[in-house]
């Protein structure tokens, strides 16, 4: 690591991505987080690369993913490069979730389509009656 990377306070990782202080500390008891540097006071110092860490675990969070199987995809990528086949089970099983839903909400959008548009000829029509 270089002497020269970019260290960032708790509060500013906060600012830069949203997650409370509360759930920054909640990752990293939970195991969420890779171990976070301290500074010689005891403070939290993050590095770039667990802001990419962060941003990572947010799109795994929008999939849906539950906290137990984000934690249990950390164990695994910190246990090493013979647990790459554990991980993309994991995030194809996520995917096939993923790619379910979307259909189911595509169904739901085309639901909710046909009655707009029903709404919308309704008020045409109601329009054209009374002129």
């Amino acid at each position: 690591m270089s002497l020269t990377q970019t260290r960032y306070t708790i509060s500013e990782v906060e600012a830069r991505t949203g997650l409370t202080q509360h759930t920054l500390r909640w990752y990293e008891r939970i195991g969420l987080m890779p171990h976070v540097d301290r500074s010689h006071s005891g403070q939290r110092r993050f590095s770039d690369k667990d802001l990419d860490w962060l941003a990572f675990v947010g799109k795994l969070r929008a999939t849906g993913m539950s906290v137990a199987d984000m934690v249990r995809y950390a164990e695994l990528v910190r246990e090493g490069g013979h647990t790459v086949g554990q991980r993309r089970e994991l995030l194809e099983r996520t995917r096939r979730e993923v790619r379910a839903r979307i259909a189911e909400l595509g169904d739901a959008l085309a639901v909710l389509d046909y009655k707009i548009d029903m709404y919308a000829m309704h008020a045409v029509a109601e329009k054209a009656d009374r002129t």
